[in-house]
Formats: structure tokens, C-alpha cells, sequence
């Protein structure tokens, strides 16, 4: 099985060890854990952005009084222009 290599200061492997312990975990198995749960964060903030735009109709027609209002470009600072 493949196996990583990676070096961390004092005060990195006490907040490692640290969080480890926090999660219950061997360091081993929340070093491991890591990657895995930050690619199943992206995944989620990723559909949950999609689901958000898709349903932006509905919610501004639910609650008009929660609608943003519209952005206002600075004097000077129009598309296709350089700023």
C-alpha cells in the first residue's frame, strides 16, 4: 500500500496531535482522514452553491423584502475598461 512522508515544525505536529485527539483519532488515521474529508466538503459547498443559484428565483419571489440590491459599478468603471 502506498505510504506518504511528511514533515511538519514542533508547533505544526502539536496542533496535528492535538485536533487528532479532539477527533478521537490516531494521528495515523486523521492524517489519513484529512484529504477524503476536505474532498467531500468541496463536493458538498460545490452542489450546495449549484442548488442555491438554481432556487435563487424561487426564494427572491418567496421573500422580495430579502433580496439584495443590485450592484453598483464605480463612475469610470464599466465592463471593458481597465481599471
Amino acid at each position: 500500500m502506498p505510504s506518504l512522508n511528511v514533515t511538519f515544525t514542533d508547533d505544526e505536529m502539536h496542533e496535528v496531535r492535538a485536533a487528532a485527539a479532539a477527533e478521537g483519532k490516531s494521528l495515523k488515521q486523521y492524517l489519513h482522514d484529512l484529504p477524503l474529508r476536505e474532498t467531500h466538503r468541496l463536493q458538498f459547498v460545490r452542489h450546495a452553491v449549484t442548488w442555491g443559484a438554481d432556487h435563487q428565483a424561487e426564494f427572491d419571489e418567496a421573500f422580495p423584502d430579502e433580496v439584495p440590491p443590485p450592484v453598483r459599478r464605480e463612475e469610470g468603471r464599466g465592463e471593458g475598461r481597465a481599471a
